[in-house]
């Protein structure tokens, strides 16, 4: 009967034990709750490997100790197991078969307890031990073949390498030869060439005493040359001298005699009372002169305020001068531009507008607000001013306006209303921003 008094007298094999457990292990989850030891019950919805792993002391205690688990995992061995059941019967029967796996057969005799169980196990035990052992010699074995097949392979290595070395000795043996050998011949070209540099050294300064004596002599004579030199432009500068003075008495009696003759002249006109001649020949012919045109005449022609041949009429009256309302013409041509390139695209197109007309051109920017004053170099034929501080733009062009002589055409380019009407009131032409912007479009 299975789970008699009988015991094992020493632990089992660690490999047995194993096998103990894998095998409880792997049928554990056929029983209930109930069924189960209250120690094992935490394991019971693990899976086997799980249970094996956390749970293998707890199930090998639980064997050792309760002998109705242990019979309800030898029944559920036999039943889930078709491969031990033959194994099981035999070893019930006390003959295990011969080729039975003595672990297989020393875990199912731990687990079914029939007659003589510890017997079988110790036997099964010491059967599988001496498979191990006998496992572990041919282990050891092939192991000890590998190490002397490494031996022997880092022998040959060593040998090859020892041979390499001494060739690597060799060669070094005979490159330092050859280097001492080309050592040698360098050392005699150097004495060969500190001898030669000290006989060129001496040539040298042979060389350099020559040049010294030559450049004394140079000098000598190039300082005779200069007095002989100096000497000479005395000569000449005493000539010239005799030569003005002699010059100098005849245009002193011409200019004495014209002197005379001119004194003569004005005291006659002052004593006769002869007024300047005010009237040329031409003048005392009978004919009709032309009028002169002037910006009013050009505005009363049929030309539209837009109209950029407007511009052009303007500035082809003589010395026509064109004032620009700068910030007034860029804010309304291109107000999305930075505040500089405003004024570089205006300047551009005044430059090229000066030249084609040969006007006069001024134009004015609002300065008052400027931190510092503008770096700006004016393009050619355009003046460029800026107002000072507390002063406006238009103030300036004003003044440029009253500072033009009566009948001198200038033309003012501002769309301000107030700054047109001061200027036509002081005798200039208001043209609209957009008139230069659509002169400037189509040059």
């Amino acid at each position: 009967m299975p789970g008699g008094p009988e015991s094992l007298d020493r632990p089992l094999p660690e490999k047995v034990r194993r096998r103990v457990v894998a095998l409880t292990g792997g049928v554990l989850g056929a029983l209930t709750m109930a069924e189960l030891p209250l120690p094992l019950r935490q394991y019971a919805r693990f899976t086997p490997q799980r249970r094996i792993r956390f749970g293998g002391n707890a199930m090998a205690t639980a064997l050792e100790n309760e002998s109705v688990f242990r019979r309800r995992i030898a029944e559920l061995l036999r039943e889930q197991l078709p491969e031990l059941a033959e194994l099981a019967e035999a070893l019930e029967s006390g003959a295990p078969p011969p080729a039975a796996d003595p672990v297989d057969v020393a875990a199912l005799a731990y687990v079914l307890r029939p007659d003589g169980w510890p017997k079988l196990v110790a036997a099964a035990s010491e059967e599988a031990e001496r498979a191990q052992a006998e496992q572990a010699g041919e282990e050891t074995q092939r192991e000890l073949g590998r190490l002397r097949e490494e031996l022997a392979q880092a022998r040959s290595a060593a040998r090859t390498d020892a041979e390499q070395h001494r060739r690597d000795l060799d060669a070094a043996r005979r490159q330092l030869e050859s280097t001492q050998r080309k050592l040698r011949s360098a050392q005699s070209d150097v004495k060969r060439g500190e001898a030669e540099v000290r006989k060129l050294r001496t040539e040298l300064e042979s060389v350099r005493g020559t040049a010294a004596a030559d450049r004394t002599a140079a000098e000598s004579e190039a300082r005779r040359l200069r007095a002989r030199l100096a000497e000479a432009e005395s000569a000449l500068e005493a000539g010239r001298r005799a030569a003005r003075e002699g010059r100098s008495v005849e245009d002193m009696r011409v200019r004495l005699l014209l002197d005379t003759v001119l004194e003569a002249a004005q005291g006659l006109r002052r004593e006769l009372a002869v007024p300047p001649a005010s009237i040329r020949p031409a003048d005392t012919v009978d004919a009709e002169e032309p009028g002169r045109m002037t910006p009013k005449d050009i505005a009363a022609r049929a030309l539209s305020e837009t109209d950029p041949a407007l511009l052009d009429q303007l500035l082809a009256l003589p010395q026509a001068h064109l004032v620009v309302d700068g910030y007034n013409v860029t804010k309304t041509g291109y107000p999305q531009m930075p505040l500089e390139k405003q004024r570089l695209r205006l300047l551009g197109g005044l430059s090229g507008l000066a030249a084609q007309s040969g006007a006069e051109v001024t134009c004015v920017f609002d300065g008052a607000d400027l931190a510092a004053p503008v770096l700006l170099a004016p393009p050619r034929g355009v003046r460029v001013l800026f107002s000072k501080s507390g002063q406006t733009a238009d103030e300036v062009i004003r003044q440029l306006v009253r500072a033009e002589p009566d009948g001198r055409p200038v033309v003012v380019v501002s769309s301000d209303r107030e700054v047109a009407d001061g200027c036509a009131a002081a005798g200039a032409r208001p043209v609209a921003s957009t008139l230069l912007l659509n002169r400037l479009a189509h040059p």
